[in-house]
């Protein structure tokens, strides 16, 4: 019974110390978001006809909705995408989306914070259906 006593107190101590710690961020608030010449419609449609020009999707086995989160830095350029969820043979494909996001003509008016350009992010949600099937 000593035991037990004695053990109960070590097992809440490491619970408290291996518990996950959950940081609050920042939620950014644009005093302007960002800007692609022609509006937010014009810049889907021209991602979704370059995507589907330079992007072969049934080389990628992907089914089912696909988000495509694209940063824009203060400078108005595209720099960075992650792609969730995360894709089979996702290298090549990053890569080829990639490519098909620099044939996008014009150039981002970046976002504004207090007269400052800051990094901001564009989500495009595409729903990909491919009728082949993976051989493994």
């Amino acid at each position: 019974m000593k035991k037990y006593l004695l053990l109960l107190p070590l097992l809440f101590i490491g619970i408290k110390g291996f518990s996950q710690q959950t940081q609050v961020e920042g939620t950014s608030s644009y005093t302007q978001k960002a800007e692609f010449p022609g509006g937010d419609e014009a810049f889907r449609k021209q991602f979704m006809e370059m995507l589907y020009a330079y992007v072969d999707t049934q080389s990628y086995a992907i089914n089912g909705k696909v988000t495509f989160v694209i940063n824009i830095s203060p400078d108005g350029k595209m720099n960075r995408l992650d792609i969730l969820p995360k894709i089979r043979n996702s290298e090549m494909f990053v890569d080829d989306v990639k490519y098909a996001m620099k044939k996008i003509k014009g150039k981002w008016k970046p976002a504004m914070k207090d007269n400052t350009p800051v990094d901001s992010k564009m989500i495009v949600k595409v729903n990909f259906s491919t009728h082949g099937y993976d051989e493994d």
